[in-house]
């Protein structure tokens, strides 16, 4: 049973709590030294010797410890190489008899904050407490400082890989769109060619050839035209809007996709009046047209997917509900990233970009607006953007 006591929570004249481990062997000095410390508004708590002191430690939580040089058993340098181990952080101030002074500077140079002989002048030693207990906060401001420049840094990586890619994404889609114009006439005037001949060997395979080709190259000018949305710097241009309608536009522009998987689009909240709001149509159209078409992506055939469509906080919200397979939690930081996808990077298949949301996360991000995301694997996703009903740039 250990001889520990526990004093309730005290507050000092800051009303910050200092809260001290003492450990003596001897009570009746360990006892008078903590009330005379309570006394000073500190918190103090007792052990008797070093095994207590780390018993303590592994269950409770203290700024400062007052330890004694000499105790039977577990030594305070020993008991101090175990504090420093399994407790890093933790300011210690040795007690030593005036006949054992090496041992305080032995304590000093093992990294104690500082040591005392006995007997104690008690407003020595509280002011030497206060003095550890501040190291330790100053330290642990450090520390929490470095973790915040250390995201910084992390960010403004994050950043310039980011204006980079910009830069080269510019250089590289002007570079490719060419020999793709050149590559998409090419295989044009070979189908014309092929339709107006007569008979020949494997003709449909060559049909099947040129269908390849030419989805390729529709799938390669749309990445570099989705690269280059995100680059050019237009300006808004900002119109009234009525929302609604234009998410119906939307969803008949991709109708030919939902019929061929035989997916519903359904309302499940919809304004019975026009709901206006200033912003840039072209933009939010190309948001509303990849949120849906990748709905359409995520749903098994027959899949099915809601809309609701409301006002908040002076924004208008929008949310694109679909029952497919969800994101995997891993994913979830990931989707915004560029040329992240899930999809399949097949040449013939429309899918699997990775730049659709990103562009999508920037162009509501653009117009001082957010996108929120809920997923739960095997249970579909949820996407929620919200726009200023009135955007100033």
């Amino acid at each position: 049973m250990l001889n520990l006591m526990e004093i309730n929570t005290l507050e000092n004249d800051t009303g910050k709590v200092v809260r001290v481990l003492l450990v003596d062997d001897e009570d009746s000095f360990r006892n008078a030294i903590a009330r005379r410390l309570e006394r000073r508004n500190m918190v103090v708590s007792q052990a008797p010797d070093g095994t207590s002191c780390l018993e303590y430690l592994g269950a409770n939580e203290a700024d400062v410890v007052v330890l004694d040089m000499n105790m039977p058993g577990m030594s305070g340098i020993d008991t101090f190489k175990a504090i420093n181990k399994y407790h890093p952080g933790l300011q210690v101030i040795f007690l030593t008899g005036n006949a054992a002074i090496t041992e305080g500077v032995e304590g000093i140079k093992a990294g104690a904050f500082d040591y005392l002989s006995k007997p104690i002048e008690i407003d020595h030693l509280a002011g030497k407490i206060r003095q550890a207990w501040e190291l330790k906060r100053l330290e642990a401001a450090r520390e929490q400082d470095k973790i915040f420049r250390r995201r910084l840094e992390k960010r403004m990586i994050h950043t310039q890989r980011l204006a980079s890619l910009g830069t080269m994404s510019t250089g590289i889609a002007h570079e490719i769109n060419n020999p793709l114009a050149i590559i998409k006439e090419s295989a044009g005037f070979m189908r014309m060619v092929l339709e107006s001949a007569g008979q020949i060997p494997e003709k449909e395979m060559l049909f099947k050839g040129l269908d390849k080709i030419e989805k390729s190259v529709d799938r390669a000018r749309r990445i570099t035209h989705q690269l280059l949305g995100y680059v050019r710097k237009h300006g808004h241009e900002l119109t009234p809007v009525d929302i609604r309608q234009l998410t119906e536009d939307t969803v008949v522009l991709i109708k030919q996709k939902t019929q061929a998987k035989k997916v519903s689009v359904q309302w499940d909240i919809a304004p019975k009046e026009p709901m206006l709001m200033y912003t840039d149509p072209f933009q939010v159209r190309q948001v509303l047209i990849n949120l849906l078409e990748n709905a359409v992506d995520a749903v098994e055939t027959g899949g099915q997917i809601r809309l609701s469509l409301t006002r908040k906080d002076q924004s208008v919200c929008l949310q694109v509900r679909d029952n497919g397979s969800g994101i995997a939690p891993e994913n979830m930081e990931k989707i915004f990233d560029p040329f992240f996808t899930t999809k399949p990077n097949v040449s013939e298949n429309e899918s699997g970009t990775g730049l659709g949301l990103f562009v999508v996360h920037k162009i509501i991000t653009g117009l001082s607006g957010s996108i929120h995301v809920e997923s739960e694997p095997g249970h579909g996703a949820t996407f929620s953007i919200c726009l200023p009903e009135w955007h100033s740039e």
